[in-house]
């Protein structure tokens, strides 16, 4: 903590911050954020928030899945998380003839948790500054050493040596070390991870996707998004393997929750694990980003509309691709929100201004010069020479490999590549095959591979698929995708068994899919050496201007990057305006439920059990005083973005007043820069929670088991 202090404050950086913008680094509250916090109106010291000595607010929150956030609700391990967050779990506890995901579950009883398999939590321990001693390493190595890979290699095993050391000192724990502000300080952070995870139940998913992707990342929202789960522990409490004989986690600490609702100016924190921002990086960066991500979005366009006609036709078909459609759409729709605020917001303009400005500070003076003078050019130098590589890596792997036959085909090859030529690889096969529906891949793999040849160049078209079909440029599509399906043994798990436990290895390798993955794969490989030959120009490019940043910016707060480490942000409750004339309020209630309710559109469904509660205004201690309506969603300034999904959303006391689960669609350019008139962070409120856990669950065992503010 010292040695990222002694930087801060050498360059200038002011040790306290305004509310709204940044995602904290918790280490650091109590010396930067502190007088700000009181400030903003938190009622409790840094220490009460982050402590490694004591119990604190950070040993409630947990990393959910690995993706997202969640929180301990109470003293039996009992989570909280977005509904959103939860939904691969429920869908792969999911059948036909119990579709969790489709009308909802509630465990009535402990028995009736169902393991999630596959599923984990972890809870952060410590967070320490090891930048000094690895900077005192680098720099003894470099007496007695020349050779660049010599010092990498040495300078590895430093780090080892930390991470060794502290997994020593904790018991069941992991431990890594992570840079921030672009490889300019370092930190090693341990963890505890528990991999009894189960779940314990959620309204039907047209309460907790309520609005689908035409809502996703739209105000206002009335979307029940949320799932809960338990964690399970040994009978010392520590992390163990599923087992009937486990007990539920006896928590440190859980969340106790607020039922008094919110008011516009209200403080608000937000604690969880944002996965990634892009603030420190450079307009070159983010116009390549920008380009590459337009692939994708055509080309998720191209398989999602025909996904989401085949779900439409057939229930079955529905739950098998709710998780694959869901999981693309998600980026997808935030892809082109981002791209619409870039033009609005000038971004790329905006961030040339700043640039400009960077390079006459720099110019000032010759040793910022040196420090710091070429690495923007070093950056755009860089990207240029990667770009080409880029763009037709991601073309390959956002449409041909998209091909759901070729993905199967391709973890075989992989198992195989791991394990070797024997029938044990069919395990890592034979799951997959649980939600494929081998009719709705053959239209999927015609129209990506037709997408791919309009998009393509030539020399990115994969060859060698078949003695009919090595010609791509002038092959007739059709034909070879009924060649591809009707002639694979990878359409049915069944098939691909039997050549396998007949050893018949020869026709697996020539099977078209095989050769199809090892085309495009073949494609991807001859273009990896110019993508990640300029990686280290950009590394080293990205840690100068990034230092020069800290540099030149004294006197404002720092924050680095997100990377899926814990974080906090704190502001309050407020509505905002997106245009001219229009003012958003703060809050939604259950009243635009029924306004939104469109039966014949599946995004739009209201439940009866859901529609006859709210119509009869039977809301019970949930209802808000100021209309007597449960409010659904509500608005804060708070800075997240993905990662975040599940975070609790805190009041003054650190009571849990709702769950994050959305950004706003006018501020979808906030990963590269925060707009404090615009961004919002849209959050499920907990009395509607609550109301859908007890009134529309039935889940009374649930209710009795939490905690409530007084």
């Amino acid at each position: 903590m010292k040695r990222i202090l002694t930087i801060l404050a050498a360059l200038g950086i002011a040790l306290s911050a305004s509310a709204d913008e940044g995602m904290w680094l918790l280490p650091l509250l109590q010396k930067m954020n502190g007088k700000a916090l009181k400030e903003a109106g938190c009622k409790l010291s840094p220490e009460e928030i982050y402590s490694i000595n004591h119990s604190s607010l950070k040993d409630n929150i947990i990393h959910f899945g690995g993706g997202c956030t969640g929180e301990i609700i109470s003293a039996d391990g009992l989570i909280v998380t977005n509904h959103h967050c939860g939904y691969s779990s429920i869908q792969a506890l999911s059948t036909d003839e119990h579709n969790y995901l489709m009308n909802g579950y509630w465990a009535m009883t402990r028995e009736q948790e169902l393991p999630a398999k596959g599923l984990s939590i972890t809870f952060l321990q410590s967070m320490t500054d090891v930048t000094a001693a690895l900077e005192k390493a680098e720099k003894k190595i470099r007496k007695a050493e020349t050779d660049e890979q010599a010092i990498a290699k040495k300078m590895q095993e430093e780090r080892q040596a930390l991470i060794d050391k502290a997994v020593q000192a904790n018991k069941n724990c992991t431990a890594q070390i992570t840079s921030f502000y672009n490889d300019n300080v370092y930190y090693l952070i341990v963890y505890k991870t528990y991999r009894d995870v189960r779940f314990v139940g959620a309204p039907p998913a047209s309460v907790g996707k309520f609005g689908g992707e035409t809502d996703n990342w739209m105000w206002p929202r009335h979307t029940g998004d949320f799932s809960m789960f338990r964690v399970y522990a040994g009978p010392d409490n520590e992390p163990a393997e599923y087992s009937p004989e486990n007990r539920p986690y006896k928590a440190k600490n859980h969340l106790k929750i607020s039922l008094n609702g919110v008011q516009e100016g209200d403080y608000t924190m937000i604690m969880g694990y944002p996965g990634r921002t892009q603030r420190f990086q450079t307009a070159a960066q983010l116009e390549q980003m920008i380009a590459s991500q337009r692939i994708s979005i055509d080309a998720r366009t191209v398989r999602q509309d025909i996904m989401w006609e085949a779900m439409c036709a057939d229930p079955s078909v529905q739950l098998k691709y709710a998780n694959k459609y869901a999981g693309s759409a998600n980026g997808w729709k935030k892809w082109q929100g981002e791209e619409l605020a870039f033009q609005k917001l000038d971004i790329i303009g905006r961030e040339l201004e700043k640039e400009k400005a960077f390079t006459a500070w720099v110019n000032q003076k010759s040793q910022r010069q040196q420090a710091y003078g070429n690495a923007l050019k070093q950056i755009e130098d860089a990207v240029k020479a990667s770009a080409e590589a880029e763009m037709a890596v991601t073309l390959l792997t956002e449409a041909p490999y998209r091909i759901e036959l070729v993905g199967l085909a391709g973890r075989f090859t992989q198992a195989v590549s791991r394990q070797g030529q024997d029938a044990k690889v069919l395990n890592a096969l034979q799951p997959a095959y649980r939600d494929y529906v081998v009719d709705l891949d053959r239209k999927e793999a015609a129209a990506l591979l037709e997408f791919f040849r309009q998009r393509a160049s030539e020399e990115d078209y994969p060859k060698s698929l078949g003695v009919d079909f090595d010609d791509f440029a002038t092959m007739d599509i059709p034909a070879y995708v009924d060649y591809l399906f009707d002639e694979s043994a990878f359409t049915a798990y069944d098939k691909v068994a039997e050549l396998v436990n007949a050893g018949d290895w020869e026709k697996v390798w020539a099977d078209p899919a095989v050769r199809l993955f090892n085309a495009i794969m073949t494609e991807v490989m001859e273009r990896y050496p110019a993508m990640l030959a300029p990686e280290a120009d950009i590394d080293a490019g990205s840690k100068a201007f990034t230092a020069g940043l800290l540099e030149w910016e004294k006197g404002k707060p720092s924050y680095p990057d997100a990377n899926s480490t814990m974080r906090l942000t704190y502001g309050h409750v407020l509505p905002y305006s997106p245009k001219d004339a229009v003012l958003y309020k703060h809050y939604s209630t259950v009243k635009g439920v029924l306004e939104k309710e469109d039966p014949t559109n599946p995004e739009f469904i209201v439940p009866a059990k859901l529609k006859s509660l709210i119509e009869a205004k039977d809301f019970g201690r949930y209802a808000d005083a100021s209309d007597g309506l449960v409010h659904a969603c509500f608005l804060t300034n708070n800075d997240i973005t993905g990662g975040n999904s599940g975070s609790p959303v805190l009041n003054a006391k650190g009571e849990l007043i709702g769950l994050a689960f959305d950004g706003n669609w006018e501020s979808m350019s906030s990963d590269v820069m925060f707009e404090p008139d615009l961004q919002r962070c849209i959050c499920v409120d907990i009395r509607y929670v609550l109301f859908l856990v007890e009134k529309l669950g039935g889940a009374t065992n649930i209710i009795q088991e939490l905690d409530f503010a007084k």
